[in-house]
């Protein structure tokens, strides 16, 4: 019997590959499982998701268009929104299950990473345990389990959709193989730019391990194989040069737009070069010890000289001693080169962001360094006595660790809290981690220790606008209104996106101090910067009504709901302007839109409530729809604010529920008169009266305010 025989009736006539897919499954599952009970968190999730309402309306005609151009995230990437669009269409804001879609393209990617190798090498158990140290290994997890990530894992996954379409193409020499890796290597550029690098990919592949760079001698099969360069090999990847070539120039325009790259005067060329090179030794020895790692790694502008003539020194060595085995070990240099390679468009040299590095960036580079190992490793193996016991053991225990190791690096994940403040403890003097935690504990309500966060991070970069930004909010709740202007005028330098943000935020302080006319200017400056910028429209557009310009008011309205449709405190402006200009109709219908993205508003449940209970107008009272509105608005306030009782007494006596009503209002009156005597107390008195002779409210539309 053949060995391939014996082969293919071992584990019960099951393929071994199947048996590999399965357990390849199984390990990331037992990784990454716990994913499904994870929140969404605050670095760039509210960007991509939670506070992206174009993304949050599903799959529509409208929403698809603004995929197609839209540039948020300082990126051009259709296929990553539309991929978001579907999840929140399906799965609503389950953060679990928008968490379980990466982890599925994970899974994919695992699957299609072995099938590749195995169908390119022939080398079933070599192929699998590259696939098994790509799934595993813990600098992987920064892809999977952040949300905003979906861009890593769908690239990629499209990307692996086209090495198999290359694989078939070598195969067959189809056009139509050829035709589906153009298309996928289209889709991978439109979620994630990062491989840009693929023809570069495609032609190590060639030369290992298709060996398509190699003449076959029509002499003697094995006599040595002739190297020799094809120039057809580069001529069939035009197309894809072309492609890469484009998807790098909108890439750079959209990011340089977006104030994502910095400028040669904040991290010269001298320091990027060195950043670099030492990257790429970093991102090697966090691979071989994945110790402390981090979602941000602050950017270092000062690196010791021995740090970067040590690492220089070892790329050269690794380089020169992968070279000089190309003959004999190609594997080497097709495995250093994939790494090399495939690392940089993100290795520094054109610098966005403010990070050094990222564990993210190294989803696909360090493919080529698991093919090294594992080949590498398998050929010094063979020729030991007891060779693949040894082999068996190592591998099961590598595995093992870093099966473990990534189980405990995802649990960072969980939330923001425990995200930032890893990074904090394993990175030291981190401003931006600082920042983002201290904004995760404001959103949990622990002001006081979200302060000392952000006074830590000024002390670390003075100039740090997000922090800056963050104590002017801070003390202008405070009603230290001199305070936050101090804060929110170190901002406004340059044409950022966050000088965008604080000349809207000072316009927003100058309004509560009663200067108007500054306010507006600094509303404009805003939208002058950020063109897109919904609140400042909304802003002005609330000043423009205070001075009875209602048109002009209605305009930069309607303006900020063409920007953000979901933007509930427009809609809830635009409702009172309506309602005012007695168009109940239009109100009612802008009040719905408002809790339609914020359930919970309390203006909106308010004056919703009460037009649905009092109005003169039949036909915009119903009372059954203000008693639950009235309701909810009651259990939000817990039964504790008098206007929020009035309208749910108003709403009782319009179903008829006449004691009811009289038990709310003489409750609200009695908590009025201990609040504020002077306030409405009247009005409720008569409105009482109305009750106890079993009468409702009905209020007058002569174009007065509601409360």
């Amino acid at each position: 019997m053949s060995i391939k025989r014996i082969q293919k009736n071992t584990f019960f006539n099951v393929r071994p590959e199947l048996l590999v897919c399965l357990f390849l499954v199984l390990f990331i599952l037992c990784v990454y499982w716990q994913l499904r009970h994870f929140s969404f968190v605050n670095y760039d999730d509210p960007q991509y998701v939670t506070e992206n309402y174009d993304v949050q309306a599903g799959l529509t005609f409208e929403s698809i268009r603004w995929s197609l151009t839209a540039t948020q995230a300082s990126n051009w990437h259709p296929l990553t929104w539309l991929s978001h669009m579907l999840d929140c269409q399906i799965y609503g804001l389950d953060p679990g299950r928008h968490h379980l879609t990466n982890l599925l393209f994970h899974i994919l990617n695992t699957l299609l990473l072995f099938l590749i190798f195995k169908k390119m090498t022939g080398a079933l158990w070599k192929s699998a345990f590259v696939a098994a140290l790509f799934a595993l290994h813990p600098l992987h997890v920064e892809s999977v389990a952040w949300v905003s990530e979906r861009k890593d894992v769908l690239s990629v996954f499209f990307g692996m959709l086209a090495l198999w379409s290359y694989s078939r193409y070598v195969e067959t020499s189809r056009l139509d193989k050829y035709l589906l890796l153009i298309l996928f290597y289209i889709l991978s550029l439109m979620a994630k730019p990062m491989l840009v690098t693929l023809p570069f990919v495609l032609l190590l592949l060639d030369y290992w391990p298709l060996r398509r760079f190699q003449l076959k001698s029509s002499d003697n099969e094995n006599v040595a194989i002739q190297r020799s360069f094809y120039f057809g090999l580069i001529r069939e990847k035009i197309p894809l040069f072309l492609l890469s070539t484009a998807s790098c120039v909108v890439t750079y325009l959209v990011q340089e737009s977006g104030g994502a790259v910095d400028s040669l005067a904040a991290i010269p060329f001298h320091v990027r070069i060195a950043n670099a090179l030492v990257s790429y030794v970093s991102y090697i020895g966090k691979m071989i010890w994945p110790h402390n790692l981090a979602v941000l790694y602050p950017y270092q502008k000062s690196i010791t000289l021995w740090k970067i003539a040590g690492a220089g020194f070892l790329l050269v060595i690794i380089s020169v001693f992968v070279f000089r085995m190309l003959r004999t070990k190609p594997y080497l240099s097709v495995g250093w080169l994939w790494y090399l390679g495939t690392l940089v468009p993100v290795i520094g040299i054109v610098q966005v962001g403010s990070q050094a590095l990222a564990d993210r960036y190294t989803y696909v580079p360090l493919i080529g360094i698991f093919i090294m190992i594992t080949w590498g490793i398998s050929d010094w193996v063979s020729k030991r006595h007891y060779g693949k016991i040894g082999l068996f053991t190592v591998a099961t225990c590598i595995l093992s660790i870093l099966m473990t190791t990534s189980r405990l690096q995802v649990k960072y994940w969980s939330n923001s809290v425990a995200l930032f403040d890893h990074a904090i403890n394993v990175t030291g003097a981190n401003c931006n981690a600082q920042l983002n935690l201290g904004e995760a504990l404001a959103a949990q309500g622990k002001i006081e220790k979200a302060v000392e966060h952000y006074k830590t991070a000024l002390k670390i970069k003075p100039d740090l606008a997000g922090a800056h930004l963050n104590m002017g909010v801070y003390f202008r709740k405070e009603g230290k209104l001199d305070d936050a202007i101090n804060h929110f005028s170190k901002v406004l330098h340059g044409k950022s996106d966050d000088t965008a943000t604080a000349q809207c935020e000072l316009g927003d302080t100058l309004e509560k101090k009663g200067d108007l006319s500054r306010a507006v200017t600094h509303y404009l400056e805003a939208i002058k910067i950020r063109p897109g910028y919904a609140k400042a429209y909304n802003n002005l557009g609330v000043i423009l009504a205070g001075q009875n310009k209602v048109k002009a008011a209605i305009v930069f309205l309607s303006k900020a709901l063409q920007i953000n449709p979901g933007y509930s405190g427009a809609h809830f402006n635009l409702g009172k302007i309506y309602f005012n200009l007695n168009d109940p109709e239009k109100a009612i219908f802008q009040y719905k839109k408002a809790l339609q993205f914020d359930p919970n508003m309390i203006q909106a449940l308010y004056h919703l409530s009460w037009i649905r209970a009092t109005h003169e107008d039949k036909k915009y009272r119903n009372g059954k729809e203000a008693v639950k509105l009235a309701t909810r608005l009651c259990k939000i306030t817990q039964f504790h604010q008098p206007l929020a009782l009035d309208a749910l007494a108003a709403a009782y006596a319009e179903t008829e529920k006449f004691n009811e009503a009289v038990f709310t209002a003489e409750k609200a009156l009695k908590m009025d008169l201990m609040q504020s005597p002077k306030s409405f107390a009247q009005g409720l008195e008569q409105r009482l009266k109305l009750y106890h002779n079993k009468m409702p409210y009905r209020q007058a539309t002569s174009g007065k305010r509601i409360g």
